[in-house]
């Protein structure tokens, strides 16, 4: 059996350059063998940045017989075509969330590698940091009592104007950006059985995307989860599980930087307690949890049941949300 998994980025987006590459070149069972580039240069630079070798394009890295899976990290509305392209080319895939800006596609794309014997791994980083298995133990040994309530809030300040956030064509909006974060903490803590109950889309009349939105989702026993994201907000990054003892808050919950030390905080009657956690690197530990199920040969079938799960929620997130327009701003 082969002990790493000899890994391709398709595409130099920053978030590859920033936090993917440099935590696969550190990562146990990972070696970073090549990357790829729209532009040949960006490549070339990022090659000799982490010494791996720089491809002539997408499909020379995907026809690369020295890789083992692929990263993902391009725009969103690009993901589907390039995880098809790669599992096509017998790749791993493991790409940025989210996979796909529809169920039926997200289907489509967990069927085809199961068929052909591929690891595809949706990237939600954030479910591999310790905190958040810190918060589920503390629910499982009753310290809110039964959970009654999931608030989520993910928010950041506008981007520029030319970030390809604002592009439809490109999967550009919040819900996909940001949104996607909070829907899938929901179904994290609260289950697998979370429906849409209903929503709001605030979109851009300039650009066309959707730049705020609410959600509102229920078990059928009646446990809601109360969702608020956006890109024209102060930064927000957090949750809440509000049970009928207690409440569990976490600050800076979906990208926190591998050398904070999480606090997360127990709200009774009694007081507040404050648990400081160790720091973790969620980046690293996703890179090292996928070549794990690749070289493990783990069980597909919950993580593939997952990512239709997420795509279908995400998918009536939009189909039910009432809609609202501002007026443009008056020149």
């Amino acid at each position: 059996m082969p002990s790493v998994v000899r890994m391709g980025v398709l595409g130099c987006a920053s978030i590859a350059l920033r936090k993917v590459m440099p935590a696969m070149r550190d990562a146990e069972h990972v070696e970073l063998r090549a990357v790829a580039s729209r532009d040949p240069a960006r490549a070339r630079d990022a090659a000799r940045r982490f010494g791996c070798a720089a491809a002539g394009g997408y499909e020379d890295l995907l026809g690369r017989a020295d890789i083992d899976a692929v990263y993902i990290p391009l725009p969103t509305g690009l993901h589907a075509h390039w995880t098809e392209r790669a599992l096509a080319a017998g790749k791993h895939v493991l790409a940025e969330k989210p996979l796909t800006c529809d169920h039926a596609t997200a289907v489509a794309l967990v069927e085809q590698a199961r068929k052909a014997g591929l690891w595809l791994m949706e990237n939600y980083m954030f479910l591999h940091h310790g905190q958040h298995r810190a918060v589920g133990d503390l629910v499982a040994a009753g310290r809110i009592g039964a959970p009654r309530v999931f608030t989520a809030r993910f928010g950041i300040p506008p981007r520029d104007a030319a970030d390809i956030r604002y592009r439809p064509d490109l999967g550009g909006g919040a819900l996909l950006d940001v949104g996607v974060y909070p829907i899938r903490a929901a179904s994290h803590f609260l289950g697998p059985e979370l429906d849409v109950v209903g929503s709001v889309l605030r979109m851009d009349p300039a650009t066309g995307v959707d730049v705020a939105g609410h959600a509102l989702l229920c078990t059928p026993s009646g446990i809601t989860a109360e969702l608020s994201f956006g890109f024209e907000h102060a930064y927000r990054s957090g949750y809440a599980l509000w049970g009928d003892r207690a409440r569990i808050t976490v600050d800076r919950a979906f990208t926190p930087p591998p050398g904070s030390e999480p606090l997360v905080r127990v709200e009774s009657p009694d007081g507040t307690e404050e648990l400081s956690l160790p720091a973790d690197d969620q980046v690293k530990n996703t890179a090292e949890a996928f070549a794990r199920s690749v070289l493990g040969d783990a069980d597909y079938a919950p993580h593939a049941e997952a990512i239709t799960r997420q795509a279908a929620l995400v998918e009536r997130v939009r189909a039910r949300a009432r809609i609202v327009r501002p007026p443009a701003p008056s020149r």
